[in-house]
């Protein structure tokens, strides 16, 4: 069985409670890089999910914290 990255996410997080989900992003920040490209999964969820607005916040955010 050959499954795509963005589905050994979804498979790995499916059914999981948001306290099981906020410590699995809290355990991938800081981690190795090697766990960055599920943290890119994820993000990509949540924008794809959020609007316009929370969207922009989420922007303003990214570039008031870059050096």
């Amino acid at each position: 069985m050959n499954i795509t990255l963005r589905q050994a996410i979804h498979q790995r997080v499916q059914n999981k409670t948001p306290e099981e989900l906020k410590e699995v992003i809290e355990d991938s920040i800081g981690g190795e890089e090697k766990v960055l490209p599920g943290l890119g999964v994820l993000f990509e969820i949540i924008w794809q999910h959020t609007e316009a607005s929370t969207q922009d916040t989420l922007v303003e955010t990214l570039k008031a914290h870059l050096p």
